[in-house]
């Protein structure tokens, strides 16, 4: 799991912080309310997740733009970068490492990502992926993942020779599924600051990341975990 912790900033780094973005972005008009408690889709998809998923089967579990309307637009994946990277500030990331950070995914065999942008505010986005492993390397991985990088309210991340300051704050988690996560992340590079939320959700065998403007992150993570785990 060397490569996961810098991957998540990368991530959210690359799609928000780059692109100028803003963290401020309302909830969209008729959006799914706030986190809750744990819809009965997500229940009985649960009991399905014991077993890890193909790439393919994840990729056809995300959101697509007709789950979320007309004033979003999937945005094309670009080519991953491999500047170097390199952690200043938070001993415990540095010990996960950053070196194949840049691929931009997490470290588990199966993966699918998509990422939207909301016209509905100017530049914000909002990013899935879906990840699939043995329940337990998800559950280890993901919690090291976040301890750390909560357990650093402020650190360094050195792109090629661009300097990024990061802030982190830990969130309430959301009452779902078996396990989660939230985060909210301050990206500083050029004297310009981009907020992005990130929640992540395990359910068995599946691992859930949402990641974008806080409003968009809480209005489509149930609405991601009930497609990711259909009832039947």
């Amino acid at each position: 799991m060397r490569t996961i912790a810098i991957a998540i900033c990368l991530t959210v780094f690359a799609s928000l912080a780059v692109s100028g973005c803003s963290g401020s972005t309302p909830a969209p008009a008729g959006a799914s309310s706030p986190l809750g408690e744990q819809s009965e889709q997500s229940k009985s998809g649960a009991a399905k997740a014991s077993t890890p998923l193909s790439s393919a089967v994840l990729a056809e579990r995300l959101l697509a733009q007709v789950d979320l309307g007309h004033d979003y637009t999937r945005k094309p994946e670009t080519a991953a970068r491999h500047d170097d990277v390199t952690v200043i500030g938070c001993p415990a990331l540095e010990q996960l490492g950053g070196d194949a950070a840049t691929g931009g995914s997490l470290d588990f065999p199966n993966k699918a990502k998509v990422t939207f942008v909301y016209s509905g505010s100017t530049g914000s986005e909002v990013a899935e992926e879906l990840y699939s492993d043995a329940a337990l390397k998800l559950a280890d991985g993901t919690k090291q993942i976040f301890d750390a990088m909560t357990g650093c309210p402020v650190y360094q991340v050195v792109i090629g020779s661009r300097p990024v300051k990061i802030t982190t704050q830990k969130l309430a988690a959301p009452a779902l599924g078996d396990q989660a996560w939230s985060q909210l992340l301050t990206f500083t590079a050029g004297g310009q600051d981009s907020i992005v939320k990130q929640t992540a959700v395990r359910t068995g065998a599946v691992l859930l990341i949402v990641s974008g403007s806080p409003a968009l992150v809480d209005s489509h993570v149930e609405k991601a975990l009930a497609k990711a785990l259909p009832a039947s």
